[in-house]
């Protein structure tokens, strides 16, 4: 059966009633999303656990989190008694922190080369993103909205298993672009057109893609703005601070120096440069450069928010990042295949790849070191920093583990682990507008939860450990998530 066909049945068949019963939200699930559930009590205790709360402050040290009804009703001294009733998870040497609100977060994989067409994965990537600790996610721009729109109908009515989903339009492309599977905007009414369109169909958010020009930019904003909708952007052909003044919400790949064309001398208005420009242009500035400083302080005063993808990036760099057994076992064996053989190629110092790709001469290293310093400034500065996998470069970067490695990276870009875990939570949380109900570990909140083996604050990948995730008060087990689609990803 082909992929295409198989999704379509997929989402064609029809739902199986959810039982009801008011004692817990597990109780609503249907039996195949049950069957991934570990820990379904309606009142827990998460005992001698560390807590990282998400909002930047310092850990806490053996302490209880007590949850009812899918909600934290305290955070206390482990010393404490547990009120009765409460079913206690003994957890020594774990920490627990909010679930990761992943803005950058994607339900397709990419084709092996940018000439072939991407691939919807909406079911194994939703327990993939699950399974590493990702409660909630923002799509940034859907190959397929209407399957994006009804895989988050389904896992919202307990059909699906998977993270509470934020669906972005489809991709607002302008003249130009590669890709046949984006509609190419005709002009600034079909721009309007296309925004108000999708907005009625559920769409909660719009991306602008590299070829939208001026005038189309400006009726996405203004139409996305008029329902109090925001919109992010992957751009090009519109230089950042041109879209700064246009009005827009977010810019996604932080500034990364070979896309914002900025700095490009002679660029043309609603053209995008070629990337060796953008590159070579680059190369030439770093984080202190003044026209780099007043971007920041650009930003930062228009409360434009950046989404740091430094995990999809990395994979451009030679000989890197580590190879993740998990990734491999995920794909179907033709993926595997052209991940290893796109890798290598990019390792190889006599490959037939053009020439700034290869490792004697890659431009990619003193890039992303830039990009690294650039978030840091912008965070610094007081710039609200985000954080997403975007699950498309070179196939390595995959869900729930491209979400690990951005928190890892966003610790060897120089924020301290707690700092790393508030970017990929809160910071979330709060552009989203959601920053009252998740994000955060503190009473009143969403029992969204990621509890780790080991500790993060001494050893950063320990946040690869996952041995529970918490959605609701719900608790799943990302081991029987992760091997439910092992050799499944590029199917469904």
């Amino acid at each position: 059966m082909s992929r295409p066909l198989a999704l379509l049945l997929l989402l064609a068949a029809p739902p199986i009633a959810a039982r009801e019963d008011p004692r817990t939200p597990a109780s609503k699930l249907h039996r195949e999303v049950r069957a991934f559930v570990k820990e379904d009590a309606p009142r827990f205790a998460l005992k001698h656990v560390r807590v990282i709360d998400g909002t930047g402050a310092p850990a806490l040290e053996d302490r209880t989190i007590l949850v009812e009804d899918g909600i934290i009703r305290a955070v206390d001294d482990a010393t404490l008694p547990i009120p009765e009733g409460n079913k206690v998870l003994d957890l020594p040497e774990h920490t627990v922190f909010p679930g990761l609100v992943g803005m950058h977060d994607h339900l397709f994989y990419p084709g092996p080369v940018p000439s072939e067409l991407s691939m919807p994965v909406p079911v194994s990537f939703a327990r993939l993103y699950l399974a590493g600790g990702v409660t909630t996610i923002r799509t940034a721009g859907a190959m397929e909205p209407y399957t994006d729109l009804e895989i988050k109908k389904r896992i919202d009515a307990g059909e699906l298993v998977g993270p509470k989903v934020h669906v972005t339009g489809p991709f607002l492309q302008g003249p130009g672009g590669a890709n046949p599977q984006m509609h190419e905007l005709r002009d600034a009414e079909d721009a309007r057109k296309t925004v108000e369109f999708w907005a009625d169909q559920g769409a909660t958010s719009f991306k602008a893609y590299a070829e939208i020009t001026h005038d189309q930019l400006a009726a996405a904003i203004a139409a996305a703005h008029g329902r109090g909708l925001k919109v992010t952007g992957h751009l090009c052909s519109v230089g950042y601070r041109e879209a700064i003044a246009l009005g827009i919400d977010n810019l996604e790949h932080g500034p990364f120096f070979s896309i914002d064309s900025d700095f490009v001398a002679g660029r043309r208005r609603d053209i995008c440069p070629p990337q060796t420009g953008r590159i070579k242009a680059a190369l030439k500035r770093g984080v202190n450069d003044p026209e780099v400083r007043r971007l920041i302080a650009d930003l930062v005063a228009h409360k434009v928010a950046i989404t740091s993808t430094l995990a999809v990036f990395e994979a451009n760099l030679p000989n890197r990042p580590p190879l993740d057994p998990r990734v491999s076992a995920a794909l179907i064996p033709e993926l595997v295949v052209d991940f290893l053989s796109l890798r290598v190629t990019f390792s190889d110092p006599d490959g037939p790849i053009p020439r700034q790709n290869n490792l004697r001469t890659s431009p990619w290293p003193p890039l992303f070191v830039r990009e690294m310093a650039f978030e840091r400034a912008f965070s610094k500065a007081g710039g609200l920093l985000l954080a997403g996998s975007d699950p498309t470069g070179q196939g390595g970067v995959l869900a729930g583990f491209g979400n690990q490695r951005q928190v890892v990276l966003l610790v060897e870009a120089g924020f301290n682990p707690v700092e790393a875990i508030r970017i990929a939570s809160a910071n979330g949380a709060t552009f989203l507008g959601e920053s009252a109900r998740i994000g955060t570990i503190r009473p009143g909140m969403r029992a969204d939860l990621v509890v780790v083996k080991g500790n993060p604050i001494t050893r950063i990948r320990d946040i690869e450990r996952v041995h529970l995730v918490f959605k609701d008060g719900v608790g799943f087990d990302p081991a029987k998530l992760i091997e439910s689609v092992r050799g499944v990803v590029g199917l469904r």
